[in-house]
């Protein structure tokens, strides 16, 4: 199919889906564009680095994006509204923040989403995005027990929320190769994975330290966090 017919055929059904199913831009409400031009723009990468502190050790944030204005909005409007299409646009954010963690041999394991959650959008949001920065979910985490909604929760109240509510998917282990000397001198040694935990916002980090504790108690390498973006508070002060 020529290209030029084919861009003409691709415009004319987006004409006609705009007339059946009204679009507006996620970023600005601009009419018929699912994300215009300027806003595209307002989602151009800007990794900042944050540490979190947990009782097994601390742990290195990148995010992409401040969670404010252009950014809030296309998450939300990802989140909320079940626009999909926009976690294309939200992928380079997190992309970038991947970069900038050195570990580009690492397996990401996305942060689980609740039953309920998926049950209300269809999707999970952490694996959506990763497959869209071009990479594949681990799912090592899961929910030990139901918690209730961080918003509106202070950082006490978030932390006393999700302690303890996660645990590891996958058993720890142990080294089995090698000689019997050297399997001797290694048998108390976990082999668990390199990994990055991602998630698609950090806001005090009470959830990513409950799932870098989970991890680590069952002897994986938790080598940074990455998420798409950060509160306003957390990313500027890490300018």
């Amino acid at each position: 199919m020529d290209s030029t017919f084919a861009k003409a055929v691709r415009e004319a059904c987006a004409d006609a889906l705009a007339l059946l199913l009204p679009v507006s831009c996620a970023g600005c409400d601009e009419p018929d564009v699912a994300l215009c031009e300027r806003c595209a723009l307002a989602l151009t990468p800007d990794p900042q680095r944050q540490v979190i502190r947990t009782a097994v050790g601390d742990v290195p944030v990148w995010s992409g994006l401040e969670f404010d204005g252009v950014a809030a909005r296309v998450l939300r409007a990802l989140k909320e509204d079940g626009r999909t299409m926009l976690a294309t646009a939200l992928a380079p954010a997190l992309a970038a923040a991947l970069a900038r963690t050195g570990a580009a041999d690492a397996e990401l394991v996305p942060m689980p989403t609740s039953p309920a959650a998926f049950r209300r959008r269809g999707f999970r949001v952490p694996e959506l995005l990763i497959r869209r920065a071009g990479r594949r979910p681990r799912r090592l985490l899961r929910h030990a027990r139901r918690t209730a909604d961080q918003r509106g929760l202070d950082r006490d109240a978030r932390r006393r929320n999700v302690a303890s509510s996660l645990v590891a998917r996958t058993p720890v282990r142990t080294r089995s190769r090698g000689s019997a000397a050297a399997s001797e001198a290694h048998a108390s040694r976990a082999e668990g994975p390199r990994v990055i935990v991602v998630d698609d916002v950090v806001t005090t980090g009470a959830s990513l330290s409950e799932a870098v504790r989970a991890l680590r108690a069952a002897g994986v390498d938790v080598v940074a966090a990455v998420t798409v973006a950060a509160t306003p508070r957390r990313f500027a002060g890490r300018r």
